[in-house]
């Protein structure tokens, strides 16, 4: 009777304590309602921003040759009218150059500055092309190419140009001439910047749009 009793006792006992941790059990969390993905962050954009003389040996010492960037992409934004292009090309770009040509000798600076439709970059290096929408040495219209190297390791900004020693077309008679630049056409940047420097901000080429 006596062993009856404990074994009633101790099984009241173990079912008040599983009562008792029921109890403080946590109510089972209710299911997270569903979330709407997260928009799709905005591409990186490329471009080059700074001002620079450049050293060219073709050019009297007293001669200085300026220029200044402000280019910055803006893919598939300049539409053409051939097949494929309806919607621009993804490197098309906005923004300004600037072209400074100073001739103490004659006192006379050339000044030429123009309108950005194309840039494309790799690395620390762009290649960049603009019309020109004003000038005092006749290039109103013409495209002209720039390609700008951001310096690395303590190295110098470079730059190249579309004119000088490039872009030259000898034709089967003998002749000579410049042929037009195409958009994002120019050499390797081939001289040093001397004084002031350039930004370069690289970006890859952006997807199509749908």
């Amino acid at each position: 009777m006596k062993n009856r009793k404990r074994a009633l006792l101790l099984a009241g006992c173990a079912a008040a304590l599983v009562a008792s941790l029921i109890a403080a059990a946590p109510a089972p969390a209710a299911p997270a309602a569903p979330t709407a993905p997260a928009a799709p962050a905005a591409p990186k954009l490329a471009s080059v921003h700074g001002g620079g003389t450049v050293s060219y040996p073709y050019v009297p010492k007293e001669h200085a040759i300026r220029f200044t960037v402000d280019a910055d992409a803006a893919p598939w934004s300049r539409p053409f009218p051939a097949p494929g292009g309806e919607q621009g090309m993804p490197v098309d770009a906005r923004g300004k150059v600037t072209v400074y040509h100073a001739m103490p000798e004659a006192g006379f600076t050339g000044v030429a500055e123009a309108e950005v439709d194309c840039m494309v970059t790799g690395g620390r290096t762009a290649t960049i092309t603009a019309v020109v929408t004003s000038s005092n040495v006749g290039w109103e219209g013409k495209r002209i190419g720039i390609s700008v190297q951001d310096g690395e390791r303590g190295g110098p900004d470079r730059v190249g140009f579309s004119w000088g020693i490039a872009n030259v077309d000898v034709k089967p008679d003998g002749s000579v001439s410049e042929p037009r630049v195409g958009t994002c056409m120019a050499p390797a940047p081939f001289t040093e910047v001397t004084k002031g420097g350039f930004k370069v901000t690289p970006a890859p080429l952006a997807p199509r749009p749908h």
